[in-house]
C-alpha cells in the first residue's frame, strides 16, 4: 500500500526558511508528478508545486521564487525548500502523487501533513 509521510514543519518567524520531506514507501513514482499542497484554517486545499523530472516544474504563482520543490528518486523522497516565508504561508502541507498535471487529480490518500506557522 503506498504511503506518503510529510515532515519538516515547525514554528519560524516571517523572512525564515524551512524545508519539507514526503517520503514515499509502497512503490516508486518515478514517471509520475509528486505534488505539495496546502491548507489554511478555514481555507480550501491549494496546490503550491508539482514536480515529474527536472524539467517538468510548477509553481503557483504565490510561491514563485520564494519555494524550490525537488526529488531525490534513489530515496523516492520529494522535497520543498521554502524561504522568505511569509505569516500567508501559515498552513498544514500535504505531499500527493499527481495523476494528471492538468487537472490536478490526485492518486494518493491525504495523509497528517505537516504544519507550517509563520510569524510575523
Amino acid at each position: 500500500q503506498v504511503q506518503l509521510v510529510e515532515s519538516g514543519g515547525g514554528l519560524v518567524q516571517a523572512g525564515g526558511s524551512l524545508r519539507l520531506s514526503c517520503a514515499a514507501s509502497g512503490r516508486t513514482f518515478n514517471n509520475y508528478y509528486m505534488a505539495w499542497f496546502r491548507q489554511a484554517p478555514g481555507k480550501e486545499r491549494e496546490f503550491v508545486a508539482a514536480i515529474r523530472w527536472t524539467d517538468n516544474i510548477y509553481y503557483a504563482d504565490s510561491v514563485k521564487g520564494r519555494f524550490t520543490i525537488s526529488r531525490d528518486s534513489a530515496k523516492n523522497t520529494m522535497y520543498l525548500q521554502m524561504n522568505n516565508l511569509k505569516p500567508e504561508d501559515t498552513a498544514v502541507y500535504y505531499c500527493a502523487v499527481v495523476s494528471n498535471i492538468a487537472t490536478m487529480s490526485v492518486s494518493s490518500s491525504w495523509g497528517q501533513g505537516t504544519q507550517v506557522t509563520v510569524s510575523s
